[in-house]
């Protein structure tokens, strides 16, 4: 596939005209409130439960009262808003990729937090945690800029196989949660959670196919909303989050302790944000793509930058990593809706969610096996954005052919084999036990292999996908 920069805009992407009739970028319309509201509710809706996931399983870990995994939830919500505004609105030069691009507290960091918390006293856990991710914010803040100078590397040959992995990986997610979200509850799997999460994805493909215009563009909103109200009389539906949540709770800086600085902690998450830079220009790269805006160097440097300031500041008020959500480049994928406004105003609801915890309990009633259904769809259409970018990229020459393949498949071991690099150093099985961070591995070492290293051009399809 050509860089974004390249060609003529492809597909139903015509920009629509201004009041002094020059075209705007779909990505810099400003939609009307009946079509912007629905589609940032959506993107909120299929970004609630990966936002609060990290906060809920940490706060678990270390022993948290009700009252303190209610600031931790709060936390996550504000830095989430807070970091996807800057994205998509940009603050000047310095950061925002201003992109539909949202940032949150990334899942891929809760396994190495784990372990501080294992390793350390009582009482002093989120200490420890909270130094290792200030440090590792600080260290996203030095080393972005070189990310955005490492383009070239990542040609549409390697980006399709990213993409493609981020949408794989990320499977085992969804089906999760059409399981019933918990894998520790007896009833885990049972066939009321099947049969609503199989419901749900049927109304959103009845959508899909029978709606136009803007419903179909929220059919997984419609979806949703569907199969929430089909889970009250089966009592799957969970009303109890709003009587239990306050109504407002603002988080308070350190409000867990002054943070703990310990060499181990500090690489350990160190190694963590390389991964979740990777997997964030990989954002970057597939919303360029979807987007057909062009996205260069510096636009990743902006928002590898936001990324780091997000988790710097994460744990004075009780944060964890940020990184890019996968789940809401399938959403912008799926929908064609492609303002960043859009997204700027769902991080704005999340900052509202976050100030008001009971706002963000109704968010919450949606069942885990609603969002399994709608997960399928939103995390398989991230993989078909990558096999469409591998279908252009030269995959009739047997060089790429071979790197695709080999890419994918160490890609895939983590997921088809979580034990397999068990034997391994714990700073090797934190990288190559993430599939996306293998298989970008992998991928640009192939591709440094056989189309950079020792040949100014191997032939005119290696030198296009290059």
């Amino acid at each position: 596939m050509a860089q974004p920069a390249t060609g003529p805009a492809k597909g139903p992407c015509t920009a629509p005209p201004t009041a002094a009739g020059t075209a705007v970028h779909p990505v810099d319309e400003k939609l009307p409130p009946s079509r912007l509201v629905p589609a940032a509710l959506q993107h909120i809706a299929a970004m609630y439960a990966g936002v609060v996931t990290p906060p809920l399983i940490i706060g678990q870990a270390v022993g948290l009262d009700p009252a303190g995994m209610t600031r931790l939830i709060a936390a996550s919500l504000l830095i989430a808003g807070l970091a996807t505004l800057v994205q998509t609105l940009g603050a000047g030069r310095f950061a925002g990729n201003r992109l539909p691009f949202v940032n949150a507290a990334s899942s891929a960091g809760i396994a190495p937090m784990l372990a501080i918390a294992e390793t350390s006293a009582p009482g002093r856990q989120l200490p420890a945690i909270y130094g290792a991710v200030l440090v590792a914010g600080v260290f996203c803040l030095a080393v972005g800029p070189f990310f955005g100078r490492l383009l070239r590397f990542f040609p549409p040959l390697v980006t399709g196989v990213v993409i493609t992995l981020i949408g794989v990986t990320l499977m085992p997610v969804p089906v999760g949660w059409a399981q019933g979200g918990d894998a520790t509850a007896d009833d885990f799997g049972a066939m009321k959670y099947l049969a609503l999460a199989a419901f749900t994805l049927v109304v959103i493909l009845l959508i899909q196919r029978f709606g136009r215009g803007f419903v179909k563009q929220v059919a997984l909103l419609a979806g949703m909303f569907v199969g929430t109200v089909a889970a009250v009389p089966f009592g799957l539906a969970d009303f109890s989050a709003l009587g239990s949540a306050p109504v407002a709770a603002l988080p308070t800086p350190f409000a867990f302790g002054a943070p703990e600085f310990r060499p181990a902690a500090i690489l350990s998450l160190c190694i963590v944000m390389l991964v979740l830079m990777t997997e964030s220009s990989a954002g970057m790269l597939a919303l360029g793509e979807i987007c057909e805006r062009r996205t260069d160097g510096a636009t990743i440097t902006r928002g590898l930058r936001t990324d780091g300031i997000a988790t710097l500041l994460g744990p004075v008020f009780g944060g964890f990593p940020t990184s890019a959500f996968a789940q809401n480049v399938g959403v912008v994928s799926l929908t064609r809706v492609r303002s960043r406004y859009v997204v700027a105003a769902a991080g704005g609801a999340l900052l509202v969610l976050g100030a008001f915890p009971v706002l963000g309990a109704i968010v919450s009633l949606v069942p885990m096996p609603v969002l399994g259904g709608a997960g399928i769809v939103l995390f398989g259409s991230i993989a078909v954005s990558g096999i469409r970018t591998l279908s252009e990229a030269g995959l009739d020459d047997s060089s790429n052919i071979i790197l695709v393949a080999v890419a994918l498949g160490a890609g895939i071991i983590p997921l088809a084999a979580p034990a397999f690099y068990a034997g391994f150093p714990s700073w090797a099985q934190t990288v190559l036990g993430s599939g996306i961070s293998a298989g970008a591995l992998v991928a640009v070492l192939l591709n440094l292999f056989f189309h950079h290293l020792g040949t100014h051009s191997r032939n005119a399809v290696a030198l296009k996908s290059s």
